[in-house]
């Protein structure tokens, strides 16, 4: 008859056993080219049908550290700069005007409509 440490320990032995040939299973996984995996049926997790094949050689990586080329446009002048404040003032403004009198026909049209439960009690 065995005795419980003995057990113990033929089971934490197995489930080492078991935990090393998975993780060295999953470490060998990534070690398969994409040739392989390119080649599974769909139901087995490859690639479905209608993918387009990859290309001969890899795409090449962006220029990120690259510095983009001087832009032709120049700062505005001060003059520039002055016409166009002053436009966008004369267009706030008209666009003030504009609010204020719309605001003040819907208060007189307000006012000289009689509201709608008069017309209904006599």
């Amino acid at each position: 008859m065995r005795s419980t440490s003995q057990a113990l320990r033929e089971g934490r032995a197995g489930a080492v056993a078991v935990a090393l040939a998975l993780a060295s299973a999953a470490l060998l996984s990534g070690c398969s080219s994409h040739a392989v995996i390119d080649n599974l049926p769909a139901a087995v997790g490859g690639l479905p049908e209608g993918v387009p094949e990859r290309p001969a050689t890899p795409p090449s990586y962006p220029a990120v550290h690259n510095m983009p080329p001087a832009r032709p446009d120049t700062a505005l002048t001060a003059a520039e700069t002055k016409k166009l404040r002053e436009d966008l003032i004369t267009t706030r403004e008209r666009a003030a005007k504009e609010a204020a009198d719309a605001t003040a026909a819907d208060a007189v049209a307000e006012s000289s409509t009689p509201p709608a439960s008069a017309a209904r009690n006599p």
